[in-house]
């Protein structure tokens, strides 16, 4: 993290974008083997009440916390010279590693609930992934808008290394849109940015 006055700082979209494609495929995987199961509820049920899950649950996803997000991103300050910026990797392996447990917890809950309703448990998982694309997408826009990239401090962050719209979050730091190895949004840069 941190040395001699340096701040480490991990980029918003690549940290809300971390989770995506984990709960997608583990989401997917979930609800195709859920099919194979009768349930209590039945095929066509299960996969209609999935159906609607997905769509509430990407929504919800999507749009939680955007206000702060935005307040957020309205109050960024831009980063000095000595500041320390994660690759994209990093963020993403830190996330995910914070979070293995409740992802193997999480799909284990969906793979369980086809029993019940088929389908359904893995279809909610993956309306999470897709959610969280979405915010993603949506970040990398205002960061377009803004024509800067946010960052959050890697030591505000959850002990996870998720939330980097939590409460331990007092704002962000910006720099310029070419700094990073990660695209707005998050996603990898196809290219080289020209500085």
């Amino acid at each position: 993290m941190a040395r001699g006055g340096q701040v480490g700082l991990a980029r918003v979209a690549v940290v809300v974008r971390a989770g995506a494609a984990p709960l997608w495929w583990l989401g997917v995987f979930a609800a195709g083997i859920g099919v194979l199961v009768p349930g209590l509820t039945g095929r066509r049920i299960g996969v209609l009440a999935g159906a609607a899950l997905f769509v509430v649950t990407t929504a919800v996803v999507a749009w939680v916390r955007r206000r702060r997000y935005t307040a957020l991103a309205g109050s960024a300050a831009r980063a000095g010279k000595h500041d320390v910026l994660q690759d994209r990797g990093v963020t993403v392996r830190n996330w995910r590693r914070g979070h293995r447990w409740w992802l193997l917890l999480a799909f284990l809950a969906a793979l369980g609930s086809a029993f019940a309703v088929p389908a359904a448990g893995g279809l909610l998982l993956a309306g999470c992934g897709a959610g969280l694309w979405l915010k993603s997408a949506w970040i990398g826009r205002r960061e377009q808008s803004l024509d800067a990239l946010l960052w959050v401090r890697v030591d505000w962050l959850a002990g996870n290394a998720g939330r980097p719209a939590g409460k331990a979050v007092k704002g962000y730091r910006t720099t310029g849109i070419a700094a990073g190895d990660a695209a707005p949004g998050g996603a990898r840069r196809k290219t080289a940015a020209a500085v």
